[in-house]
């Protein structure tokens, strides 16, 4: 009895012994087992339950955020009136017109097509933008040629401005659609770095840049609600009268006012030349109205209308210059010292498409000539 009860008692303690081994080996050397409480298990296991959920917000969150934003981009993209009808058009490559008029909101307002094709019977459209420099414009008219059969002509309407580098997109949100063509992110990049994120955060571009809420039209559009058409083949005329605007203007810069002149604005200037040459476009520069005690307020525009004048002649492109209009004095047919009215607008058109017109003949009768 004795015997066994010490083999008992040793099997006991190797048992408890080879237990310990076991779990000593179950560590790294040096490293002990700690032991934790079962409050320190449900703290943990809380930690990991809210990470999980805010992950799960922020991603609830962000597939959202990019459906909406993808929702707004299609939305925009089926607006047919305003300044997005104008883009989609030219985007989608269904404007293919005979002449396009190329510029700011000079341009925007002041030339009309239906009249152009009225006295001219050749197909006109209007292009131009709003607060766009000559780079945007640039880039704009990149764009059209990219998707539609070039133009015959492109008038290309100057400012005292047209030497000057943007550097400071007007309404990037009029862009934001597009981001994708290579001709309007290229130079909008060169411009503005930061517009990668209108294009990759989602909701960016209609939330942060968006100051005319486009988002809004988005919406609408998929829901067949569109705002009432103001544009007429791109062109946007502005019933407003004259006000005292330009009198504070004027007060404001007793000693006039001076126009910056860029490096970076005469080479985009020279390179829209260069891409109507390369696809044999005739590129003709204008110069719209402007209202007279304007441009005696300009102190440079000398210096600006050499530059004018040197590149016309280095690229042999006619300059039109209709500063000495015969209503250049008259209030009424201007709503400020830059813009025509829709009542100048008219009449200026009916000008210079009579000019156009006999252009247009006179090149018609000398390239049969040179044919014969």
């Amino acid at each position: 009895m004795k015997f066994n009860r010490n083999v008992i008692e040793n099997s006991q303690q190797n048992a408890v012994t080879g237990d310990l081994v076991a779990e000593r080996r179950s560590f790294p050397e040096g490293i002990a087992a700690v032991e934790t409480t079962p409050e320190e298990d449900n703290r943990s296991s809380e930690g990991v339950f809210v990470v999980r959920r805010l992950i799960s917000f922020f991603g609830i969150f962000a597939g959202l955020s990019l459906a909406l934003n993808l929702l707004i981009t299609q939305g925009l993209w089926h607006v047919k009136t305003g300044q997005y009808g104008v883009s989609n058009r030219l985007m989608r490559g269904e404007i293919n017109t005979q002449i396009v008029i190329n510029g700011s909101s000079r341009a925007l307002s002041g030339f009309d097509p239906r009249v152009i094709q009225g006295i001219t019977g050749l197909t006109a459209y209007n292009i131009g933008r709003n607060g766009s420099q000559t780079d945007m414009q640039l880039a704009v008219l990149k764009a059209y040629l990219e998707h539609n059969r070039k133009p015959e002509i492109v008038i290309q309407s100057l400012d005292s401005f047209s030497f000057e580098a943007t550097r400071e997109v007007y309404n990037p949100a009029q862009y934001v659609p597009y981001l994708r063509d290579r001709e309007i992110w290229t130079p909008l990049r060169q411009i503005s770095p930061e517009v990668w994120k209108s294009r990759y955060v989602p909701l960016y571009g209609y939330v942060v840049d968006d100051m005319s809420m486009s988002w809004v039209l988005g919406l609408g559009a998929l829901a067949g609600w569109s705002t009432r058409e103001d544009y007429f083949l791109g062109f946007n005329p502005r019933p407003l009268k004259w006000t005292e605007e330009f009198k504070s203007f004027k007060a404001a810069n007793p000693n006039g006012v001076n126009w910056p002149i860029d490096p970076e604005g005469r080479q985009s200037l020279e390179e829209l030349v260069r891409v109507c040459q390369t696809n044999g476009i005739q590129l003709i520069f204008v110069y719209p109205p402007e209202y007279s005690e304007m441009q005696r307020l300009t102190r440079n525009r000398g210096e600006v209308f050499e530059d004018f004048r040197e590149l016309s002649a280095k690229y042999q492109v006619p300059l039109w210059d209709y500063s000495d209009w015969r209503y250049a004095a008259e209030t009424k047919y201007f709503q400020n010292s830059q813009h025509l009215n829709d009542e100048g607008a008219e009449v200026f058109s009916a000008d210079l498409s009579n000019r156009l017109h006999a252009f247009v003949e006179e090149k018609s009768i000398y390239n049969n000539r040179i044919q014969k």
